[in-house]
Parts: C-alpha cells; structure tokens; sequence
C-alpha cells in the first residue's frame, strides 16, 4: 500500500505542495446553529473552493501562508466574506454564520422566512458532482410524511409500493425495487424480509432523518449495485449548540375509527470547547388500522364436456377472496450520535440508529376456490359455476406481545464509527459499521373451514373490476356445512447481517493545469450473511369438538360499510380468541406434527462477500467545467445453502438434501460526469455510468420445492448473473435566487442480464415449474421535468404561495424472456411506471402554513406471468394530502395533516385493467399535534 501511495503522490501532486502552505477547515450554520450543506466556499485570488458537506464542514488544502479573503455563496442567503491568516504547516479552524437575506420586489419586502430547509437541500443539490435529488428535514416535514417512504416518493423519478397504506419499497427511474441500494450515512441497510434484498422504507420514521439524497448517477466512490440508483438517509449530526425538539399528537383511523398516537424527541449540544458533540433521537407511532380487501384469479380455459380437452372460453374467476385486516403498527426508533476532534485535523464520529416496528395482524378469509364452469347438457355454453368455499382465520397465542394476533417484529440496527484526517494535504476518511435487520413471526396460527364439496357459485363478473361471488343456495354454506380442514402453527425467523469498511483518500491534484483538482482513491469491504429459519406444524384433533364452524366460536365480520363494496359479505369467522386459547401441545387433545415440506424448501444461509476498490479524478478543466472520472472494480463471493425436498410416489414428503453452491465474478464499472455552469445558476450535467443489481438471496439458493396442491414446482438458479446496466444522463438545472428550481433531463440504460421468473413444465412432475432465469436484454429511456418556486413576484397574499411540481416519463422494452419454448419480445420491464407526477401547492406567511399535495404514478407491469393473459400490472395511483400548521411563538407550533383523502385503493390487474386480481382500501388518516424546537446558540 506505501509503495502505491508513494506512487499517487508523485504522478498527481503538483510541486506547490511542497511550498510553505498550510490549510483552512472550517464549519457554516445558519442563525439557528443548524449546519448548512452545499455552500460555496472561495479564495477568489486562488481560484480555490470547496463544498461544505452535510454536517456544514469544509476543507481547503495547500493554501499558501498569508492573508486571504474568504468569499461564502449560498443561494437563498447573503453572501459574505470573511478574512483567515494561513499559517505554515498548520490548519486554520473557522466557524462562520450567514443569515437569509431579503429579496426586493416592486417595493415590497419579501423575506426567506420558512424557505431554509429547501434553501438547504437545493444548494446541496446544485453542489453536488453528480446528478442527484436532495431534500431536507424542513421539507419533509412539509408534507404530512410519517416514514422515509412516504417522503421519499415525491422526488422526481420515483414511485413507492405500498404496505397496508403505507409506502413500503422504492422503484427508481422504473427499476425494481431490488435493483436500488439504500444507505444510512453511506453503510448499507440490510433487508428484513426473507426472499429479496428490498429494504423496508416504512419501518424508519421520517423525523429520525435529516436529509435524503438520491443518487441516480453514482460517482466511482460509491456502491455500484445501484442499478435505478442510491438513496442515502443522513441522519441528524451533532449541534453547534444546545438544541431540544419535541413532537406530541394523535390522530385518527377512518378506516376503524381508532385513535393514532405519535410523540418523539431530539436533544443535543456541544461541549464549551467544542470538540465533543452528540445528538440524542427517539420516535414513537402507535396507529390501529386495518384494510378491505377483495382478490381474483383469473382464467380463460375450462375442460370441454365433449371432449375433455381444454377450450378458450370467456374469462372468468377460479378463485376469490373477500379479506377483512385488522391491523396495529407500533414504530419505535433510537438514535445516539457524537463525536470528538481531537484537534484540527482529526474528527472521529460513532452513528448509530435502532428501529423497531411491531406489526399485529387479525385476518379473516372467506375464499371461493377451484370454480369451473357448469355447461348446458351436450354443449360447451356456460350456463352457471360451482366451486367450494373456504373461511380461514389468521391469528397468534394470547398474552404478551403477540395478543392473538400475527405479530410481525422487525427490527433495524447500524453501529458506524468513522474518521475524518488531515496529513498535510493528504484527507483520508474511514468507517466500520455493523447493521442488523430482522423479522420474526413467532406463533402464527392459522385455522380454516371447508365445504370441500363443489356447490352451485352464484357469480357476477359484469363489472369485472369487482367479481362477487355467493353461494346459489344460502343453505348450502350454512356454518355447519364448514368441516375443519386444518389447524396450523408456524414460526418464521429471517436475518441478515452486514459488516462494513471503506478507507478513502483524497489528494489536490493539476492534472490538466486548469487550477484546481483532486485525485481520490480507496477501497472497500463488504460481508454479508442471510438466514432464513422457519418451520410449520399442523395439529389435528383427536375427538369431534372442532369437526364444524358451527361447533366453535365465531364472529361476524360482514360490514355494510365494506369499501369495495357492500354486495361483498364477509359473514362468521373462527374468532382470535378461541384460536389463540388452544393448546396445541395438550397430547389428549391434538396430535401434532411438523409439516417439512412446507417450509424446508424456504430456508436457507448464503453469505456474501464483496471486495472493492476505486480510483478517480475530479478536475477542473476551465473555471466554469469540470470531470469526474475513475473506475470502480468489484468482485462478489456468494456461497449459498439450500434444501431440495424430496417425496415419494404418492406425492408425500419423503427426505430432503442440503445442496450447497458457490460463485463469484469481477466488475469492472468506468464512470465520466461532466459539470458545465454556463452562468452562476444554471448548471449542465452528463453522466456515463456502470452500474450492476446482484441477484436476490432466495433466487441464488439451490432449493426445490414441489407444491402439490397448486401443481407447481419452485426451484432456485445458483448460476444467475448480476443485472448490468450502461447508464447515460443529461440534465440541465437553473436555480432561483429566491430558492428555488426549474430542471430537465434525460436518461438512458442499457440493460444486460435482467433476471425474471420463467415459467414452464418440470419434466419430472409434469407441473408448472418456476425458476429465476436471466433475460437477454433491456432498455428504458426517460425524461424529467421538475419546477419549485415561492411566487414571492406576486402582489399582495399571493407571493406567499409556492408551487412544487415534478413529472417523469419512462418507456422501457425486454428481449429474450422465456416460457418454455416461447420466447416473449417487446414487453415492457416490470416495475417501469410510465408517467409519475408529483405537485403541491402551498401557502405559507410567518404564522401559518398550508400545503394540498398530489402524489401520482401510472400503472406498470408488476409481475410477468406465462402470457400476456397472466401478467400481473400494478394499477395507478393517486394519492392527495393536506397539512397545514400554525406558529404561536418562536418555539411551538401546532399541525394537522390529512392523508389519503380520495381512499386511494391498492389494485392489481391481470392483462387488462378491468380485470381485478386484487383491490384493497384503507381509508382516509387524520393526525394533529404540537411540535417544540428550542435552539440556544
């Protein structure tokens, strides 16, 4: 490593290095004390900058001794400047504060009251090398966000799939939402669920985050599997000063008429000489809620009377649900960070963060399965259905946490620990961190009633976008013609964890003699490891005392106020109660077994390992354009565990094997951005840049599992490649002097290898088989479009409106998608919305603040099935908000903010979009407060 560095140091150092020079560091925070990211910071005589960073920090290397003079921009703010004596050898510390400064118009004084949070983040963003979307705390906390999710998707180019309401996983420029990388201050977030690397965005608190930065051209220094691009969360630094904010409300669930209760905390200062800083954060959200539900499967065949093969006749619905949720989710996050400078040129920081969210769930099924068409004697017209019914009841044991209920526990954690050094003019930074994330569903129990008989299905499928079906003849689903087909009791456990460490330096550099430069270099190293451990019992009854849904307890859950519908009766339910009071491990009672067919298949222990290294220069080619340019090179060590089940003639579980794989394979990933500032506002970008998505766990994992009753087999594919993808963007931004922006681009990627699920017939069973396979080729090409401005050039009431509006346009096609022997062309890639569009209008003086917000993404392709009949599309949505605020002193404020007002559904389709596979509504959100900030500089 010493021979290498020596080696950088002379090809890339200039000869001035080694005159009598010395360095300046320095911190800029408003009047409040709050660090201020993306500010400029010039020696004009130099021809010398910087950027501060998001904690405000700067660091100007290799100034000659002397005086110089100081020059700090920062749209939104007055520019000032500032004397520093440079003395050799030493680094000069500063500490400097700029105030808002008011604009001028027609005689009118219009002050930038309310605007620093945006003022924030679009100067970080005008900063930034790379293209990139940032927004702030403040902003945040504009719209009525209670997770990172539901803030995140009103960056241009992004969309969100939504979790019983709430935005869950991000989809980035039309890219899956595992084809993006989440990061907590640069160190990966593991993922809590089982078969996917997706990170849960609902589980964090938006008020635990001080700024969002989304990278949607990632520069060589940073993690390439970011295919759509990288969002990372900052959370809060340290305070100049002592700080104290404090957030109490409640709310309401329309959905149930529940009440909502949230509160959290933030609390920090700095010690009186300064070097030792920390931050204390908690959150807390309590809301009980729940959903309506309808699903459908959809077919267009049926067996012929005369002669027993299979025909096309018009679709209609082989099985159907009506699901009643009730849910409560508990959030809970922590968050200690500090550090300590040790002197001028050594910064040493620990983050850390803990969330965990409980997640109680009561289900109630009622499905009308296996429904075939019933023919006039001696044709093949349809004259009516039948099919069986079934009603299932999802619950837990009673007591403790669980309280007959699904109780899902998730939990995040990060520990990072990091440096910031200055040798001569030599910066390195470093970081080690640790990151936990888990779910576990202990006691999940399940019990479900049949009529496993066909009966006579009454079905109205005239309005396909809601399929009802009931019994012809009421009497024929009376309860007690419901015999107990099952009771079941699983426990399910998902891990992953992830070890971090990078190591970066960066050295002035003159390659191309234009002035100003800088050569970075580094390395990193990331192991991760996924455990999936889960098991099932079933536990059958010894006597008759459970033998029919008449001989237990129930609850009626029809609900006239059903939102998809009142024709949709939901009718009597084995209730949570009685489920969770049995004791299945009572030997004179229940027999029970494990079922490892059912779960063996799943689980599996794959570890990843990840080594990287990077080299870059970032120059200036003339005063007002400037290069990026390096390449990154990754190699990736997967070695993975998996079961393969095996049965016997009689299609029975008879043993499984453990297969064990391992592969691995080399990145090498160049990347060129260029920078052009045709005036002081307005700024050009390209990009070129190589990125990849390695496979997710459960698709890696050499597993086989035969699912009888569906007639599907299910295997995993060790042999995937990662996704690659060429990306090239263009963007043109022009900022306004009274904060704010209008911006438009394009981008392209060309995309190799995506991987999909084929589905066709298991030459050993003769069933449908599926299995991840890679895809030929890909592209998408879009276009964004984004405008936020405070109308401050408007008369009278006016000029305090302000408008936000971004749209995005994506076309995306695929070759070389396989089913068997057809081959699939020309369909779009699933997850690529082709319009989103995100607007608000506000209303803000220096006492009251009011925002009506629209959120929009257009219907995609979700899921590819075995034909353009079987493809699943996740439909639009719309989703408009309200919140609004008013100050009663400098300190406390009161909110409201109304979510949801149209009760925008979660709705699914099959082929087209009239045909629902699945619709599910939650209803409107109201919650209101007081929020305390107490700021002492």
């Amino acid at each position: 490593m010493k021979k290498y560095l020596q080696f950088f140091i002379l090809v890339f150092v200039p000869l001035s290095l080694f005159a009598q020079t010395g360095n300046i560091q320095g911190t800029i925070s408003d009047d409040n004390g709050i660090y201020v990211p993306g500010a400029n910071v010039m020696i004009p005589s130099l021809s010398k900058g910087a950027i501060t960073d998001f904690d405000g920090k700067f660091t100007l290397v290799n100034i000659p001794e002397g005086n110089h003079t100081i020059k700090i921009s920062y749209l939104g703010y007055a520019s000032i400047e500032q004397e520093v004596t440079v003395t050799a050898d030493q680094t000069t510390v500063i500490a400097i504060t700029i105030s808002p400064k008011s604009l001028e118009l027609d005689e009118v004084q219009v002050t930038a009251y309310g605007l620093s949070g945006q003022a924030k983040a679009l100067n970080a963003q005008k900063t930034n090398l790379n293209i990139t979307n940032v927004v702030s705390t403040d902003q945040i906390g504009k719209f009525p966000d209670a997770n990172i999710g539901d803030a995140v998707k009103r960056i241009p180019g992004i969309t969100m799939q939504v979790d019983q309401g709430e935005a869950r996983n991000i989809i980035i420029r039309g890219l899956a939402p595992q084809l993006n990388s989440v990061t907590l201050n640069g160190s990966r977030i593991p993922s809590a669920e089982g078969d996917n690397r997706n990170v849960q965005m609902d589980l964090i608190p938006s008020d635990m985050i001080q700024t969002i930065e989304v990278n949607k051209a990632i520069t060589p220094d940073m993690d390439a599997d970011a295919l759509g691009g990288s969002v990372n969360l900052i959370t809060r630094s340290s305070p100049q000063s002592f700080r104290l904010s404090a957030t109490l409300g409640s709310g309401l669930s329309f959905i149930n008429d529940e009440p909502i209760y949230n509160g959290g905390f933030l609390l920090g200062d700095r010690s009186k000489n300064g070097k030792f800083g920390w931050m204390l954060a908690a959150s807390y959200n309590n809301v009980d809620f729940g959903s309506d539900n309808v699903e459908a499967e959809w077919v267009n065949e049926a067996e012929s009377p005369l002669t027993e093969e299979d025909i096309e006749v018009d679709p209609f619905v082989e099985e159907s649900d009506i699901r009643t949720y009730l849910v409560q989710r508990i959030r809970r996050s922590f968050s200690a960070n500090m550090d300590y400078a040790f002197d001028a040129n050594n910064t040493v920081f620990l983050k850390t963060m803990y969330n965990w969210r409980d997640d109680r769930e009561n289900r109630f099924r009622l499905r009308f399965r296996s429904i075939e068409p019933v023919f006039a004697d001696g044709t093949e017209n349809i004259v009516g259905y039948e099919g069986e019914i079934r009603r299932q009841t999802k619950g837990g044991i009673p007591g403790g946490r669980i309280k007959n209920t699904r109780l899902e526990d998730q939990r995040m954690q990060n520990y990072s620990l990091g440096g910031n050094h200055l040798f001569g003019n030599l910066k390195m930074d470093w970081m080690a961190s640790y990151a936990k994330a888990s779910e576990e569903r202990p006691n999940e129990r399940y019990v479900e009633y049949e009529i496993g008989d066909a009966i006579g299905i009454s079905a109205d499928l005239a309005n396909p976008r809601y399929p009802s079906f009931r019994a012809a003849n009421a009497s024929d689903a009376a309860l007690s013609n419901f015999e107990l087909k099952e009771f079941t009791e699983e426990n399910q456990f998902t891990e992953e964890k992830d070890f971090n460490a990078f190591l970066n330096f960066e050295l002035p550099a003159d390659i191309f003699g234009a002035g100003e430069g800088s050569v970075k270099f580094g390395g990193r190293f990331r192991s991760k490891n996924k455990e999936r451990n889960n098991n099932f019992f079933e536990s059958e009854p010894l006597s008759n005392e459970f033998a029919t849904l008449a001989d237990v307890q129930t609850r009626d859950f029809t609900n006239s106020d059903f939102l998809a519908g009142s024709q949709y009766a939901a009718g009597q339910f084995v209730s949570p109660e009685f489920l969770g009071d049995l004791n299945f491990s009572d030997g004179s009672r229940f027999e029970t077994t494990p079922i490892q067919d059912e779960f063996l298949a799943g689980n599996f222990d794959v570890e990843e390992k990840v080594y990287a290294g990077y080299l870059m220069a970032n120059q200036k080619l003339a005063e007002n354009f400037s290069v990026l340019a390096g390449v990154r090179v990754e190699n990736t060590k997967i070695s993975s565990l998996g079961n393969e089940v095996i049965f016997d003639e009689e299609g029975d579980f008879d043993s499984f094997n453990q297969i064990r794989d391992e592969s691995s394979y080399t990145n090498v990933l160049p990347g060129v951005h260029l920078k052009y500032n045709p005036s002081n506002n307005t700024v050009l970008r390209f990009a070129w840049t190589n990125t990849i998505a390695r496979p997710n766990y459960v698709d890696l994992v050499p597993f086989r599992n035969i699912i009888n009753e569906d007639e599907e087999v299910q295997t995993g594919n060790a042999e995937l490649d990662p996704t690659r993808s060429m990306n090239f963007d263009f963007m043109t931004e022009h900022y306004f002097e009274s904060v704010g922006i209008i911006s438009g681009g394009v981008f392209y990627k060309d995309i190799e290898d995506f991987i999909y699920t084929s589905l066709s017939e298991d030459t050993d069973t003769g069933f449908d088989l599926f299995q991840p396979l890679n895809g030929d080729s890909a592209s998408i090409f879009g276009a964004e479009l984004a405008f936020q401005r405070q109308l401050d050039f408007l008369p009278g009431f006016a000029k305090n409106l302000s408008i936000y509006l971004n749209y995005t346009f994506l076309t995306s096609s695929t070759d070389g998608i396989r089913n068997g022997d057809e081959v699939r062309e020309e369909i779009d890639l699933p997850g690529t919305a082709p319009n989103m569009f995100n607007g608000s209008l506000g209303y803000a003086d220096k006492k009251f603040n009011l925002r009506l917000s629209v959120n929009y993404s257009d219907a995609y392709i979700d899921e590819l099935g075995g034909n353009d009949f079987e493809d699943r599309y996740y439909d639009k949505q719309i989703f408009v908000d309200l919140n609004a605020s008013f100050i009663i002193n400098k300190n406390l404020r009161i909110y409201a903010d109304l979510n949801n007002i149209t009760n925008q559904p979660l709705r699914y389709y099959q082929g087209v979009k009239e045909r629902t596979q699945q619709i599910e509504f939650y209803e409107k959100r109201l919650t209101f407060g007081l929020k305390y900030d107490l700021f002492k500089k």
